[in-house]
């Protein structure tokens, strides 16, 4: 009886099988990644825009308090006139500002003047656009009369 010695096969792989899944994971990897970065660069660009529109939104505000402002004035001015309505101030800066005003006369233990001022200051193109501001301040002055 002889004995050969033959080489035991190895019950571990060599590798020869999983030759390509380093690569598949790497490319897994990679989109992940790149998915994750658009989305973060989109994140940011939308925190932009609604900071700029927040702050274009206080300076519509402001305009159009300054509407209102001019609007008294305007009466105080004037001898308790309206000034024209519709009126367009130009307080520059991209803003449209129209200021609206009305009186009414009426008697409450004694004659009363009340007016009623609205201004509307608008910028950034035709409604529905995306740059499209537009805030709206309204204010009374009552006045006592003789």
């Amino acid at each position: 009886m002889s004995f050969h010695l033959r080489p035991i096969q190895n019950a571990v792989s060599t590798g020869r099988g999983a030759r390509g899944f380093a690569i598949v994971s790497a490319i897994f990897l990679l989109v992940a990644l790149a998915a994750l970065g658009a989305f973060m660069v989109m994140f940011s660009n939308t925190q932009h825009l609604s900071s700029a529109q927040d702050i274009q939104g206080s300076r519509a505000y402001w305009a159009a308090k300054g509407g209102v402002q001019w609007a008294a004035g305007f009466i105080i001015a004037n001898g308790g006139v309206c000034p024209a309505s519709p009126s367009t101030p130009a307080f520059g800066d991209g803003f449209t500002v129209t200021v609206t005003c009305s009186d009414n006369t009426y008697r409450e233990g004694q004659n009363r003047r009340v007016y009623r001022i609205i201004a509307t200051a608008t910028a950034g193109g035709p409604v529905g656009s995306l740059n499209y501001i537009e805030r709206q301040v309204q204010a009374f002055i009552d006045e006592n009369l003789p």
